[in-house]
């Protein structure tokens, strides 16, 4: 059960490098093309759509060198391996998708006290091909990767997601000039992306900033997980009971349980392994078997 896990494990993240790298190609060519559009219509919108691809381009490289590094073995003083660096990825790439926000926002704050002219017909054409593109990278990434069950791989497609946005922005503005010239339609719609962008990044970063505090897994009850392993007949107590994550899609935990002294230590501690892998999908346990007559110290966390 343990090897299927682990060969599950290494079919998402073939599907998740294979995504990013689509991705990341199409979001490369997308934002050469939006920033000589910018430059050629004095778009905002594009422009900072371009910013933001920018970043997109930046964070989807980041993810595939994560992914990269996560495939290295363990070694004596990484004893997890690399896995970590995809969620330091994922943290990264919040923090830029905050930085992107910032700077549109910024950029919008002139462009509202004076707008100024902009060529709302080649923007809008760059903006609906930009469109396109985003869709057929988001397309890609879920389809063969892990959008839900990989952080560093959500934060990715968040990017996209975020350039998405950026494109029906750009087309919003586009047609409002267009049609009215509401020139002043470019600043304000780059700020309302941009806020959504901040969305996207908080949630990013607080699920990331989780992983690295050792948090408990969203998707786990810890009260749950004790009245399952107390459920084991002879068990007494649960103590010391700890469930991480150590990447998207491997979760770890340790407890030490007290049982009856005439029970077989070994005989419960399959019990407790087969029930926490069935119930919870956790392969990588720690379990410590103690009776009444083992004294431990008593722990600090």
């Amino acid at each position: 059960m343990g090897n299927y896990h682990e060969h599950q494990h290494g079919i998402n993240r073939k599907g998740n490098k294979k995504g990013l790298i689509i991705a990341l190609v199409v979001t490369f060519f997308i934002m050469i093309m939006e920033f000589i559009g910018g430059l050629i219509t004095n778009s905002l919108a594009l422009l900072s759509d371009a910013g933001h691809m920018l970043s997109d381009s930046s964070s989807l490289l980041l993810s595939l060198i994560a992914f990269w590094f996560a495939e290295k073995p363990p070694s004596p003083n990484k004893t997890y391996g690399y896995y970590r660096f995809e969620i330091l990825a994922a943290f990264f790439n919040g923090i830029t998708l905050f930085l992107m926000a910032g700077w549109i926002i910024y950029e919008a704050y002139e462009r509202i006290i004076e707008p100024p002219t902009v060529s709302s017909g080649t923007m809008i054409l760059i903006a609906v091909i930009g469109l396109l593109a985003n869709l057929t990278s988001a397309f890609f990434l879920t389809k063969t990767g892990s959008v839900e069950g990989n952080i560093n791989v959500k934060s990715a497609y968040l990017h996209i997601i975020g350039d998405a946005l950026g494109s029906v922005g750009a087309i919003i503005a586009g047609t409002l000039m267009w049609f009215f010239e509401w020139y002043i339609a470019d600043p304000i719609i780059s700020v309302i992306v941009a806020l959504l962008i901040l969305k996207s990044a908080w949630s990013v970063l607080k699920a990331s900033i989780h992983v690295l505090m050792e948090g408990t897994p969203i998707t786990i009850d810890q009260v749950k997980v004790k009245e399952v392993l107390l459920s084991i007949e002879g068990v007494k107590e649960i103590h010391d009971l700890h469930i991480w994550t150590i990447t998207s899609g491997l979760d770890s935990l340790t407890c030490h349980l007290l049982i009856k002294n005439n029970e077989s230590e070994q005989n419960i501690l399959q019990q407790a392994i087969e029930l926490i892998e069935n119930e919870f999908s956790i392969t990588h346990t720690t379990i410590q078997i103690e009776k009444n007559n083992l004294q431990h110290k008593e722990l600090d966390v």
